[in-house]
């Protein structure tokens, strides 16, 4: 049988899973409600609370589904919308699969169309158990990581901002490098340039063509766009007081910055000679 990464069979597994973890929201849910009515919490905010809760899914959804339909090109459909939905970030998925497609010599862009089963299983088993470390080291350490930092707080209060603060700038820094990662590729080639062999269907003959590429400044302009607006954000909720666009900004700041990707791939994104 051929190996298709849109077969019914994946939709199948992954509706199962979907289906698991919306019946656990339901579940909960149905139980915060219950709970709410016991100890006689007002009904309008349980209710203000549940609509402002489900509204505010719907924006970061969107970014979602752009990011599942880039990967679908590569991956289908099922294995993307599973991560998504599932445990799963914007940042890490894309990272995930671009680094197993590297680590096989490959790019996802080459491998839309023409992926193999074991290929597929390889990026599936990178994305899906990488990000499941963070699901046994929470039980593990964050109890025992809590506890530290209470009692650090407690001895430095100013010491102990300042470490949080760092490891979250540390935390960042780590995606801020991935931008940045292929820039430096302009600069560590002969002149600039990439060399690059170039066989003559004909004759077989092969020659060595030197290319400049400016591709490795898309994330860097969309990073530049997405700061941008999400300064322009800040300044709409602190001079107009639009304090609903608190839940919205970062959403509409990855939507905007995703979009503006694809006319930045068209400008930077070729070769030139």
């Amino acid at each position: 049988m051929e190996f298709s990464v849109n077969h019914p069979i994946l939709f199948l597994i992954v509706g199962i899973i979907i289906s698991a973890v919306l019946a656990q929201s339901v579940y909960f849910l149905i139980k915060s409600v219950r709970r709410a009515r016991e100890i006689k919490m007002d009904k309008k905010l349980v209710k203000k609370t549940i609509i402002t809760a489900a509204i505010f899914t719907i924006a970061p959804a969107v970014a979602i589904v752009i990011t599942v339909a880039a990967l679908s090109q590569s991956l289908g459909i099922a294995l993307p919308w599973l991560r998504l939905s599932v445990v799963g970030s914007l940042s890490y998925e894309a990272i995930a699969a671009a680094n197993a497609a590297s680590g096989m010599g490959t790019t996802l862009a080459e491998l839309a169309g023409s992926i193999t089963a074991s290929q597929y299983v390889t990026i599936a088993i990178v994305m899906t158990v990488s990000i499941m470390v963070g699901i046994w080291l929470v039980p593990v350490l964050a109890k025992r990581y809590q506890k530290g930092l209470v009692n650090f707080e407690n001895k430095d209060k100013k010491w102990s901002d300042i470490l949080q603060n760092s490891l979250f700038i540390g935390m960042i820094s780590a995606f801020v490098g991935y931008v940045f990662c292929d820039v430096s590729r302009l600069w560590l080639s002969e002149e600039g340039k990439f060399a690059v062999e170039v066989k003559d269907q004909m004759s077989g003959a092969a020659e060595t063509v030197y290319y400049t590429s400016t591709s490795g400044l898309v994330p860097v302009f969309v990073m530049l766009i997405s700061a941008a607006l999400m300064c322009v954000c800040g300044l709409l909720m602190k001079k107009l007081n639009w304090k609903w666009l608190n839940d919205y900004a970062l959403p509409i700041c990855m939507v905007i910055g995703m979009a503006s990707a694809i006319p930045l791939t068209n400008l930077l994104g070729g070769i030139v000679a």
